[in-house]
């Protein structure tokens, strides 16, 4: 590595670092319901939204409420998007005149944009007219966003509230979300990446002569607007298929580091969020700690593999699959910044990573995506382990655990366990069936490890709702289709209906008050626990794949053997 990659992955680390604070204690002003400069601006809208329909902000939910409110708002969304794509062959806005979406893809592109996952098995560019970009994907980029955040804040009032049956009110919290929040940045980031050559049009595709004297078609359309929810939302979903590598979403550096800070300034800023909410800052201090010390190994292990030379291919740097204009030390870091916060979007291609930089962007979506995470989803999934190992830690010391100064009992462990085993057994049982079934198996197109990789890769990304893909898997298929809407759908809501469950018996418990002998969730000593049970879950339940697939190849590639 040169000095100057260190100093990119540096600066993006300060930056994202001294913006945290700043989103995060607007956010806590937001949820909590103070009134902030954004409220001239969106509060009219706001009101009216109320009024028409018919919400009234001070009435709250029971958990139940609340988890069928999420459970219309998405199955309405699904509705819709599917509606839409199948008849955009009759609608407005489509110059390049596409033709409906199959039934399987077009439910697989619903479900997909609507759990924040962005799962694409197509390229926008050959099948998406511009009305389904503008009012499916890029609506929903911004609702899924705000259902995420809504869940999370609804998790926070249940953990920090006594003697109570609400946690909020779901249209009041994804209204804010989505106002105050998604809305405004956006609207910054969409600027920004107008000034830097991120194209912003509904014209007819274009085309022109080559040097060669050849013809290419180079397609148009409403991008910087996508990109920029797309990022901050985490939804990863490219409006071309080659995502944030295609020059028109991702011409320039500096629209490369506002996009990889636009991947994680908002997850990042949620945990400042929790700790003013909560009234924890030490703990959410410990929890950020926590992230980017998994962030630093990830970004660490990946840097080493990528610059590595391998004698044994005469290459003395992995180039295949970069952007020349990013750099191997860009490629990277978008790369574990995407698959660690249930992202998705791509600047190079994963399939073409070095086995162990491939692999660590593996492992980062089979941890559930807490290391940040998405957009809500992944401090509530990071919530779930801190659950599990202030459970652990109680059981080592023989005492009954607390958290918040409310006892764990047997009832909101089993909860925590259902949330994190149902992805699991989701990730490994679709990988066998792809195995094992011949027409799934004909969609993986490498063999050997690197194909076991790309299976799992692929299950793990649908299942965690990140949506990144290892390249050559044909995903367009009736099987994968329905599978992976499936798996989005369970990776989803098998977390967040628990999530919403345990805040509803958290809000009702009462606070005891602390003691010498109560267990710190503040210190060194919780956040080695809490960093070791994370990597205990994820490495024992995976182990034997991860081992068969990226770390035999990369063995297998030190000795001469591709594949």
């Amino acid at each position: 590595m040169t000095s100057s990659d260190f100093v990119q992955v540096a600066l993006y680390i300060v930056i994202l670092m001294a913006l945290s604070p700043m989103l995060g204690s607007y956010m806590a002003s937001v949820f909590s319901g103070e009134r902030t400069a954004a409220a001239v601006l969106f509060g009219p809208i706001e009101r009216l939204f109320y009024k028409v329909c018919a919400v009234r902000a001070d009435d709250e939910m029971t958990p139940s409420q609340y988890a069928w409110a999420v459970c219309l708002f998405s199955v309405i969304s699904v509705g819709a998007g599917v509606a839409v794509f199948r008849l955009q062959g009759d609608l407005p806005l489509n110059p390049q005149h596409f033709g409906p979406l199959s039934w399987p893809l077009a439910f697989n592109t619903a479900v997909s944009f609507v759990t924040n996952t962005n799962w694409q098995a197509y390229a926008g560019e050959s099948v998406m007219s511009y009305l389904s970009q503008l009012t499916v994907l890029t609506v929903q980029n911004f609702a899924s966003a705000a259902v995420g955040m809504a869940v999370l804040i609804a998790f926070i009032r249940g953990l920090t509230r006594k003697n109570q049956a609400t946690i909020g009110n779901f249209w009041v919290d994804v209204t804010r979300a989505t106002l105050y929040v998604l809305l405004p940045l956006s609207l910054v980031w969409a600027v920004l990446m107008l000034t830097q050559g991120v194209i912003q049009n509904v014209s007819p595709y274009v085309e022109v002569t080559t040097l060669e004297g050849g013809k290419q078609v180079l397609p148009m359309g409403p991008v910087a607007s996508q990109v920029a929810i797309k990022q901050l939302g985490t939804n990863g979903g490219g409006f071309f298929g080659a995502n944030s590598a295609h020059p028109f979403e991702n011409p320039t550096p500096l629209s490369n580091l506002l996009q990889m800070l636009a991947i994680l300034l908002i997850p990042a800023s949620l945990i400042y969020t929790f700790g003013v909410l909560s009234g924890v800052r030490r703990h959410a201090l410990m929890l950020y700690s926590v992230m980017l010390l998994f962030f630093f190994a990830a970004v660490g292990v990946s840097l080493w593999a990528e610059y590595s030379p391998n004698e044994s291919l005469n290459l003395a740097r992995n180039w295949e699959g970069k952007e020349m204009r990013f750099g191997l030390a860009n490629s990277v870091l978008w790369g574990v910044a995407t698959t660690v916060a249930s992202n998705g979007s791509v600047n190079s291609m994963h399939a073409s990573a070095s086995p162990l930089a491939g692999g660590i962007y593996l492992f980062d979506m089979l941890t559930g995506e807490v290391i940040f995470g998405g957009v809500g989803s992944g401090l509530y999934g990071l919530l779930l382990f801190v659950l599990l190992t202030v459970f652990l830690a109680g059981l080592m010391v023989g005492r009954t655990p607390e958290y918040f100064g409310k006892k764990i009992e047997a009832k909101e462990m089993k909860w925590v366990l259902i949330a994190l085993l149902a992805p699991m057994l989701v990730t490994l049982f679709g990988s066998a069936l792809s195995i094992l079934i011949p027409s799934a198996k004909a969609s993986i197109s490498s063999a050997g490890p690197h194909g076991l990789t790309e299976t799992l890769y692929n299950w793990a990304s649908t299942t965690n709702n990140n949506g990144s893909a290892f390249a050559g898997f044909n995903a367009n298929t009736d099987f994968y289709n329905w599978a992976f809407a499936v798996a989005m759908l369970i990776g989803r809501f098998a977390v967040i209906f628990p999530v919403l469950v345990i805040a509803g018996l958290f809000a009702k418990k009462k606070t005891s008050v602390a003691t010498a002998a109560t267990f710190s969730t503040e210190g060194f000593t919780f956040a080695i626990l809490l960093f070791g049970t994370i990597l205990i879950v994820g490495v024992l339940t995976y182990f034997p794949a991860l081992v068969l697939g990226p770390v035999v190849e990369h063995m297998l590639t030190h000795m001469g053997r591709v594949f």
